[in-house]
């Protein structure tokens, strides 16, 4: 039970290192336009979420680099969720190349927070809902 979604991007010259690969950086930065595209394929995008006066911090990350990437690669990466969020909720990974290569998988785990207070907050229940509504279809 989870729900999931896709990005492609295209890999830019800028990201490349001096090795001629995608830097290791870069591949967190990924997952935050995965993680902006599920959320608005969730039907919940950061914007409202920030407007509603709440937050989502990253708490931790972490990544597992298979085959690099290089510049002139389309990437797919697909974001997903296996569990509904509470306070704490873990955003996973996966990016692969053109050809269907597995190049990098990973998962950030973040926290929802009072954008007052800027104090850790159970995830608020109109938006378990919004995560519920899209787990059942899934």
């Amino acid at each position: 039970m989870h729900f999931s979604s896709e990005l492609i991007q295209d890999v830019r010259y800028y990201e490349q290192d001096s090795m001629g690969i995608v830097h290791h950086s870069n591949y967190i930065r990924y997952y935050e336009c995965g993680r902006t595209k599920f959320l608005q394929d969730l039907g919940f995008p950061f914007t409202q979420i920030e407007e509603e006066g709440y937050l989502m911090a990253v708490v931790a990350v972490e990544s597992k680099y298979h085959v690099p990437a290089r510049y002139g690669d389309t990437l797919r990466i697909v974001t997903y969720m296996d569990d509904i969020p509470q306070l704490k909720f873990t955003v996973k990974n996966k990016i692969y190349n053109q050809d269907g290569v597995l190049l990098n998988e990973g998962s950030v785990t973040l926290v929802m927070l009072d954008g007052k207070t800027r104090k850790p907050i159970r995830c608020p229940e109109h938006i378990l809902d919004v995560f519920r509504a899209k787990f059942i279809e899934d």
